[in-house]
């Protein structure tokens, strides 16, 4: 019987599957986004970003504001100018809901890290500090957290009375000036406004001096005591430009 000695091929081994270049660096950054995520200083750096993001508002804001000194024609041109922002691109008042989304996002990001944060401080020192141990530390900085939920309520104070119109004593959808007259002719509400700016311009003086700190703006000569400067500046500009609409309603220039 004959025997075939013919050398057959071998079958090439299959390889097991291989991830693309592409699976293992998107892995390792999301691991690195939880892990920043997770850490302090990644959640110091979240607040910090969202906090210049929501001052750079502030600051636009104040300034259109300021525009209720020309008069109600301007000021209601103004307000109406703002819901016709991108088009034709956008639709109607897309912008502004395009703004109030990332504002919204920036703001529940800023609260959740300022929230976390605390609570890891709180954890690491239950025993409080002896008495005169941060006396070094300035009143905004020992403000910073209830300062926060200050801001917080007077937050929901001011979308119920200027933009949904709820606690506004006579509220006009389409008349801007009008529900500003109206609102700062009554001495408790300009109250409530006046305590409310200020919580912002000492959250704003201490904020904005951490955050430039934690966004690697090292201290060098002379570099603190600028980056101090300005965040005082910028507090006091933005807390008395948004102050001078209801003063300027209480002394009769804008009726």
């Amino acid at each position: 019987m004959a025997i075939d000695i013919r050398v057959r091929p071998e079958r090439p081994e299959r390889s097991a599957p291989t991830a693309g270049p592409a699976g293992p660096a998107r892995s390792g950054r999301v691991r690195g986004l939880r892990l920043l995520w997770r850490s302090s200083i990644g959640k110091k750096a979240v607040m910090a970003v969202t906090g210049l993001i929501m001052v750079a508002f502030l600051l636009v804001h104040m300034l259109g504001n300021l525009k209720i000194f020309f008069g109600p024609h301007d000021f209601d041109g103004y307000a109406a100018w703002l819901r016709t922002i991108g088009e034709p691109v956008l639709h109607g008042a897309w912008f502004l809901w395009i703004l109030r989304a990332v504002l919204l996002v920036a703001l529940v990001a800023h609260v959740t890290c300022a929230a976390q944060l605390s609570r890891r401080d709180l954890a690491a020192r239950p025993v409080r500090y002896a008495h005169g141990q941060r006396a070094r530390a300035s009143f905004a900085t020992r403000t910073m957290r209830w300062g926060g939920v200050i801001l917080g309520l007077f937050l929901v104070w001011h979308l119920l009375d200027l933009t949904a119109g709820v606690t506004n004593p006579d509220f006009d959808k389409g008349g801007p000036y009008h529900n500003v007259v109206v609102d700062f002719q009554v001495w408790w509400i300009n109250v409530i406004y006046i305590v409310g700016l200020l919580m912002v311009g000492l959250h704003i003086n201490h904020g904005f001096w951490s955050a430039t700190r934690t966004l690697g703006l090292r201290p060098r000569h002379g570099r603190d005591t600028a980056l101090r400067i300005t965040g005082s500046v910028l507090a006091a500009v933005i807390t008395l430009g948004f102050l001078a609409v209801p003063i300027g309603v209480m002394t009769g220039l804008v009726r």
